[in-house]
């Protein structure tokens, strides 16, 4: 199972590896996003499924396709690259487009609802619990001012706020001042963080024994959680953590892909 199927780069490499025979699900939320899965698939018409769908639901996804256990469960948490690219679809700070960040396009909370409903405390909190931003305060403190002014609805106007929020010598970031703001709204937006514990809490379920459960993730948030369910299911003698520390991308694969620099990849084997 990829749950994450996103571009469908991770499922094209686990097809090569288990047709004849082998069958492939693919889960995503982001209708559109498994249309491309689907073109890029192609090749290995009849062993694969692909539900529409949110991880969450993993136990439910199989019980509907009539499969008890899988052998092996890939999440590859975040945003995928079709989606960040999209400037239609308001995840990226470097393209202006609408206040979305929704990656089922189907539900109704957006950024743009955030943006301009929360309270500023409430925006405060988020920034700083999601996003880990050291100056929540004044970020969320400059949005309440300028969305009485006016409704901030594009990822421009909130990246300018964000930036005249925080003391100029913090623009000199490695990453782009607006990062963490834009990642706490994205993961409360998707409910991230409740979606990927609620299928780790299910993955030992529909595991068969010796099969492993892999999870890519972009932010200490994420590894948190991943770590700390590890934990508990070795504790509890359901796994076997194969990774005392998450493995990382090395030099040369920073050189292809530079978004792989913070991906942090945990894996567990089913007892």
């Amino acid at each position: 199972m990829d749950a994450t199927i996103g571009g469908a780069g991770h499922s094209a490499e686990i097809l090569q590896r288990i047709i004849p025979g082998g069958m492939l699900i693919g889960i995503d939320r982001d209708e559109e996003t498994l249309r491309l899965a689907s073109e890029r698939l192609k090749p290995f018409e009849g062993s694969f499924k692909l539900v529409n769908k949110n991880f969450k639901y993993l136990k439910e996804v199989l019980k509907d396709i009539g499969v008890e256990k899988v052998n092996g469960i890939i999440f590859d948490l975040g945003i995928s690259s079709i989606q960040m690219e999209a400037w239609q679809r308001g995840f990226s700070i470097k393209n202006d487009g609408p206040l979305d960040m929704r990656m089922d396009r189907n539900q109704a909370l957006t950024a743009k609802d955030l943006v301009n409903r929360l309270s500023e405390m409430e925006l405060s909190d988020t920034i700083r619990e999601l996003g880990e931003e050291r100056f929540h305060r004044r970020i969320a403190k400059r949005i309440v001012e300028e969305r009485k002014k006016k409704e901030i609805s594009t990822t421009a106007e909130l990246t300018n706020v964000i930036l005249r929020s925080i003391p100029y010598s913090r623009n000199k970031y490695k990453i782009h001042p607006a990062t963490r703001t834009f990642q706490a709204l994205r993961i409360r937006v998707n409910d991230e963080l409740g979606a990927i514990s609620q299928a780790l809490r299910e993955s030992p379920d529909v595991l068969q024994r010796g099969a492993r459960v892999c999870v890519i993730s972009f932010h200490s948030l994420e590894d948190r959680i991943v770590k700390n369910r590890f934990k508990e299911f070795k504790t509890n003698g359901v796994f076997n953590v194969l990774t005392k520390k998450p493995l990382t991308a090395d030099e040369n694969e920073l050189v292809c892909n530079p978004r792989s620099r913070s991906a942090k990849l945990r894996a567990g084997e089913r007892l």
